[in-house]
């Protein structure tokens, strides 16, 4: 390696106390089953190129694809190639590419095919002598629920699950962890009885995302929110996950799921614990989840499950210009399904931080618009001074944390208009992640894939926060179940209007965002 210069502009220390240089790969490799599918191919694939891209994997990185269709090495490397061209945050660039390509290996195969994963061990061993990966691997499994069982046997049964000393092997699960708290936990002992429980890292890629890691920043970083996150100024807390699609071609999977299983037993019970958790000793993960898991355990639902939740189906009709249709006339929809496309409930926090503080959640499809979102709504401050005609325009104030897709906080208080009478009204002071800053945020995938490449565990839950999830949703489901099918609501909208009559209910009012 030849001499570095030294010029009046380096500084020799700037590795060292360069804060934003990020921790780079060691020697590794990451096995993908169910590499055909769509995450893989727009989310799993180019989050790969993009994090090889900044430099933050090792040369010697090895991609490894295992499927059935009859494919060899060059298929899949055009594959991965056509998926990076396509989907890529960062621009290509044929250098990193050759460098990326020369890891990449495919195996056909079956999950129950003995011969296959054999097939794929002496892959991997052919990758630690020729690329350098040395021992290091993880299996990500981009597949079905039902399937996890019988790979992580197979990974047991092949020897490939094995660590050696100074070795890792690492598995990925993607949600959803189950479909109940008994389902959760099976998956769990099948999975944590191959693979020790440090070594599974079970994705949420919303936590992998800019603003739901600047929840952390904006309580922890600062003096000026912490002192009034509490029951003593929040009236209440919104967190709205909002589609403006339908369930289109998902509706096989989407059927008997739901709203509520798919978003709000991870996603957003995830930003509910976020929002409400008290400060942790360190981000250390053990120290991040057992916070989370003090939130998730002290949840209580509503004491009458049909005021205090509600549910709906979105119809046929119009949407933006557009005819649409019905959830239950969705090619391959069961047309007596009573699956919900959108879902809210009332949840409190049984700590004295947040005693009296309702959590209102809901997640839906069809509805105004695409949009993620935690709303902190203040109480009202007493107006002695002003007239009600006053403050007839000012609502409460509220900083609201945009999650997606216009990343960043916006924060609404009350100001006087201009003239020469006093009227107060709402507006808003907004920070916006696309102009404050220049470098643009990374995929949620990428931060994720490096921080299991890494070991790094505080953005992935455990088992215990899983199971204390189904434990809220459960009930709420069995409920459901016995009420037939949910109320219809036009695309567009909002949702049903027992969503509405959940917060009229408390004298508050859905935000629109």
């Amino acid at each position: 390696m030849p001499p570095v210069e030294i010029t009046p502009e380096f500084n020799p220390l700037r590795l060292a106390t360069d804060r934003r240089l990020s921790r780079i790969a060691g020697p590794s490799g990451l096995i993908i089953f169910g590499v055909t599918g769509d995450l893989s191919r727009k989310k799993l694939m180019p989050a790969v190129y993009d994090l090889a891209n900044r430099g933050l994997l090792p040369p010697g990185f090895a991609l490894v694809g295992f499927a059935r269709r009859d494919w060899e090495t060059q298929d899949f490397e055009k594959v991965v190639h056509d998926a990076v061209k396509q989907y890529a945050r960062t621009p290509f660039d044929d250098d990193v590419w050759k460098q990326l390509a020369q890891g990449i290996r495919f195996v056909q195969g079956e999950f129950d095919d003995d011969a296959a994963f054999a097939r794929l061990k002496d892959t991997v061993e052919e990758l630690d002598v020729h690329r350098g990966t040395m021992g290091n691997h993880a299996f990500y499994l981009s597949i079905p629920p039902k399937s996890f069982p019988e790979v992580t046997e197979q990974l047991r049964r092949s020897g490939l699950a094995e660590q050696k000393d100074g070795q890792w092997r690492r598995v990925v699960i993607e949600k959803p962890f189950g479909s109940d708290l008994k389902t959760a936990r099976e998956l769990n002992e099948v999975v944590e009885s191959v693979f020790p429980p440090d070594s599974v890292f079970r994705i949420d890629h919303y936590l992998g995302k800019e603003t739901v890691q600047n929840i952390l920043a904006l309580r922890f970083a600062n003096q000026l929110y912490e002192p009034i996150w509490n029951a003593n100024h929040v009236d209440h807390v919104q967190i709205t996950m909002a589609e403006d699609i339908g369930v289109g071609g998902r509706a096989g999977y989407y059927d008997g799921i739901g709203a509520a299983r798919d978003v709000i037993q991870n996603h957003l019970l995830q930003l509910l614990a976020l929002t409400a958790m008290e400060e942790p000793i360190s981000f250390d993960a053990a120290d991040l989840r057992a916070e989370k898991e003090k939130v998730l355990s002290a949840v209580r639902l509503p004491k009458d499950l049909a005021t205090g939740t509600a549910r709906g189906q979105y119809s046929g009709g119009w949407q933006g210009g557009e005819k649409v249709l019905g959830f239950l006339d969705e090619e391959g929809m069961n047309p007596e399904s009573t699956t919900e496309t959108f879902a809210a409930m009332r949840l409190d926090i049984g700590t004295r931080r947040w005693a009296g503080v309702p959590f209102y959640l809901r997640a839906g499809k069809r509805l105004g618009r695409r949009v993620t979102e935690i709303a902190v709504v203040f109480k009202r401050a007493p107006q002695q001074l002003f007239a009600e005609s006053q403050t007839s325009a000012l609502g409460q104030n509220a900083l609201v944390i945009r999650v997606q897709p216009d990343e960043g906080v916006t924060i609404r208080f009350g100001s006087k208009v201009p003239g020469a009478v006093m009227q107060v009204r709402d507006v808003t002071m907004d920070f916006g992640y696309g102009h404050a800053f220049t470098e643009a945020s990374p995929e949620a995938y990428e931060r994720l894939i490096l921080d299991v490449l890494l070991g790094d565990p505080p953005l992935f839950p455990r088992h215990q926060e899983v199971e204390l999830s189904w434990k809220i949703l459960d009930p709420i489901e069995q409920f459901w179940a016995t009420q037939g099918k949910p109320e219809q609501y036009r695309p567009g909208t909002w949702g049903p209007t027992s969503a509405d009559d959940l917060l009229t209910r408390d004298g508050r009012t859905w935000r629109r965002p």
